[in-house]
């Protein structure tokens, strides 16, 4: 590829130095605008980002959402497409060849990537993990991002396409210390059971792209809020294991699959609905509501969370 595609990178980071010069290495050779926003880090993170560009940004941290949004709406972007890249995800020259054709279409809106997980370095294959699609480059003026504290999508109003690009996420795939996920799906069981508990007891509308006749990701949205949030707690986690290790093959993943199944139910899965029993439980205990027990424990005001 003799020119950079003119599309704008947004790379949200916080405390990234073990990640971020692969994922900026992947890309800066075939995107002409890079913007990271930065929660605020405490590494190296701000240094290595000046390497690759100048447009480096830093916003107390919300939620994944709410950074993104506020990237839109503040930082100095320069073209029309956008590219959504967390740290740990790598692009490919393959990828850009693609994505390049894809974008000389007047007509695409919006374009669908396949994730591609690596963890402990092997490939997560099956369980349902791949292909699974996300929506991870669009047109500014067609796409908006959900305002919600988990599993956030771009929703596109216009015309978007699933592609054969593979993105690759990495985070995972050394011999690392495993405590790195833990601690990082520790944060995330947190906003998980935050939002399950803003839909629960109707503290307020939540954006969402759940259509049960829509696309692969807006009928997967759909399952999750009208079915799996009607399972009793802790019988979820059980439900989850089974449907992704057995009915979705994930036991043929080895060893390693068994571990990211295992932790992602009985861990990730299982951590959630014990902070969500806990919050309810103290709620009712101590005549407090559900907002009051979110900020005193976690620090987060449930309140305000639907400002932008």
């Amino acid at each position: 590829m003799n020119t950079k595609l003119p599309i704008t990178a947004i790379v949200l980071t916080y405390n990234e130095e073990r990640n971020l010069s692969e994922c900026l290495e992947s890309i800066h050779k075939y995107v002409d605008d890079i913007i990271i926003v930065d929660s605020i880090s405490d590494d190296k993170t701000e240094e290595i980002s000046k390497k690759y560009t100048n447009k480096f940004y830093q916003n107390k941290f919300i939620n994944q959402s709410k950074q993104f949004i506020w990237a839109i709406n503040n930082c100095d972007i320069k073209n029309e497409w956008i590219l959504r890249i967390d740290a740990d995800e790598r692009w490919t020259k393959e990828g850009f060849f693609e994505l390049k054709e894809l974008m000389s279409d007047e007509s695409i809106d919006g374009i669908y990537v396949k994730m591609k997980i690596y963890f402990m370095d092997r490939f997560i294959k099956n369980g349902a993990f791949y292909p699974n699609y996300f929506l991870r480059v669009y047109k500014k003026s067609k796409g908006t991002m959900e305002d919600r504290w988990m599993d956030e999508h771009i929703k596109v109003d216009g015309n978007v396409v699933h592609s054969n690009i593979d993105v690759i996420e990495s985070n995972y795939d050394r011999q690392e210390n495993i405590s790195l996920w833990t601690n990082k799906h520790n944060g995330y069981s947190t906003r998980e059971a935050v939002e399950f508990l803003i839909a629960k007891h109707n503290l307020y509308n939540i954006d969402s792209v759940a259509n049960f006749w829509g696309n692969k990701t807006e009928r997967k949205r759909w399952l999750k809020e009208n079915l799996y949030f009607k399972v009793p707690l802790f019988l979820r986690p059980v439900m989850y294991f089974i449907y992704r290790y057995v009915f979705k093959l994930g036991f043929l993943d080895g060893k390693e699959g068994f571990i990211f199944h295992t932790l992602h139910a009985f861990w990730y899965r299982f951590l959630v609905d014990t902070k969500v029993y806990q919050i309810e439980k103290l709620a009712n205990k101590n005549n407090q509501s559900i907002q009051e027990i979110v900020l005193e424990h976690y620090g987060i005001n449930v309140d305000t969370s639907n400002e932008k």
